[in-house]
């Protein structure tokens, strides 16, 4: 079993636990975790090492939950993947449960990946094309890949448009080595 779909699992555990004022509360305090994480290698080494004992840990995420004012639910949530150890598994937590708020909100995410950074007015266009193809709202993620080349890739769920130039190439170089 991958990590995302561990991640999964628990999201969707935490987002039964909560009922709907707690959900966009929960969701910005997972991204702000997912986003500690990522930026401060201080807090990835609390979690992850050895030196710091359950208790410390513990007392380290309920005081980020506290000021992150989420919902009281997500101190035990925490407290669980601590046991469990899976605290360094809240990116793909934050991501899934994401995902599953904006479900509920009727808001598709997507993720649209170019070699380029994109104008607004096509950000826009982009945003306002995938809504009417889609027949709901979109909330769209604009990453910037330089090894794109040139073209798009668009994310729906786990479904993946690749238009890249790079997409392009490897699929006729896997077509080419197939046969």
């Amino acid at each position: 079993m991958n990590k995302s779909t561990i991640g999964r699992r628990y999201a969707s555990a935490l987002f039964q636990l909560l009922d709907k004022s707690g959900v966009e509360p929960a969701r910005s305090a997972l991204s702000a975790l997912q986003q500690g994480l990522e930026e401060t290698p201080a807090l990835k080494h609390v979690l992850a090492s050895p030196v710091f004992n359950f208790e410390e840990k513990q007392a380290v995420l309920n005081e980020l939950s506290r000021r992150m004012e989420a919902p009281p639910v997500m101190g035990d949530f925490l407290t669980q993947l601590l046991k469990k150890n899976r605290a360094m598994l809240l990116p793909e937590i934050s991501e899934a449960f994401a995902e599953l708020a904006s479900q509920q909100q009727g808001v598709q995410q997507v993720c649209v990946g170019s070699a380029k950074p994109l104008q607004a007015a096509e950000k826009e266009q982009i945003k306002q094309n995938l809504s009417q193809s889609l027949h709901h709202g979109v909330e769209v993620a604009f990453e910037v890949d330089p090894h794109f080349i040139a073209g798009l890739r668009i994310q729906i769920g786990s479904l993946v448009f690749d238009n890249t130039v790079s997409g392009r190439l490897a699929g006729m170089h896997d077509q080419l080595t197939k046969g």
